[in-house]
């Protein structure tokens, strides 16, 4: 605990956006994933590039938060393992064009690789474990956190692209971004770290490129993505959409559609 100054943790209406407030204002954004048409067109889909359109979105938000610092919490960039020709043009223009309105802070995530190579000076790049700041620890998802981040009052990482899936009445189903708030498993840390370390809870950040679909907590079967989902007692956590609607616990929301499917079977 850095001090009994109270921390403020807040989205951002309709925006898969987080504000953190302590003594610094802290808007936090995950998985931007610049490039992404790139790989698109490789498979054959043609799309015009959105980094002007995500740029301009995200100085909007700027404007409006007035942090004094913003985190981008991994997977800025798309491509792995080579870095696209769209990414070498787009990658340091954007942090550029950021780093005009704020101080800057990147922390790599798992298609990151390079991400130093294109990053503005003035640019902070912090270590792939995650760092503390102002009593938050931030990390992508990909890899455990340092140690060090359990002593913070709060984790938040990003990864896994939280979605639900909601289904009508007449069965139609749609994907919807949201936010995860989850205690940890203390089993699960005291198994990676062979040591005890506080608990502080998780919070999991949607992704704020929208052209992703996300990963349905709710039907998560076998695909974990990484520690996020071992460390986080996921059927404890609390599900937000975008607009705040509170959707309850993840546990009570699965349980439902877990009879449903018995039903049918």
């Amino acid at each position: 605990m850095i001090d009994q100054v109270k921390i403020q943790v807040n989205p951002v209406f309709g925006a898969p956006l987080l504000v953190v407030e302590r003594k610094l204002k802290v808007l936090v954004a995950a998985d931007i994933h610049l490039g992404l048409e790139h790989e698109l067109w490789l498979c054959g889909v043609s799309i015009p590039s959105q980094t002007n359109r995500l740029l301009e979105r995200l100085k909007g938000y700027l404007k409006e938060v007035d942090p004094d610092r913003l985190v981008l919490l991994g997977d800025t960039k798309h491509n792995v393992p080579r870095t696209s020709w769209q990414e070498q043009k787009d990658v340091p223009s954007f942090l550029e064009s950021l780093s005009q309105e704020v101080q800057v802070d990147l922390v790599p995530g798992n298609h990151d690789g390079g991400l130093a190579d294109l990053a503005p000076p003035g640019t902070r790049v912090m270590p792939s474990s995650g760092y503390v700041l102002d009593g938050v620890g931030y990390f992508h998802g990909h890899t455990w956190p340092a140690p060090k981040l359990f002593s913070s009052d709060i984790l938040v990482a990003g990864h896994i692209h939280p979605a639900i899936k909601l289904r009508d009445p007449l069965g139609h189903t749609v994907n919807r971004p949201v936010w995860a708030r989850a205690p940890l498993k203390a089993g699960a840390v005291e198994d990676q770290y062979r040591q005890l370390l506080p608990l502080p809870e998780i919070l999991i950040v949607p992704a704020y490129n929208d052209l992703f679909g996300g990963l349905p907590l709710n039907e998560l079967g076998e695909d974990e993505r990484g520690p996020v989902l071992t460390m986080a007692d996921m059927d404890r956590a609390r599900i937000y959409l975008l607009d705040g609607t509170d959707l309850g616990i993840l546990g009570a929301i699965k349980a439902p559609e877990n009879q449903s499917q018995g039903r049918k079977t």
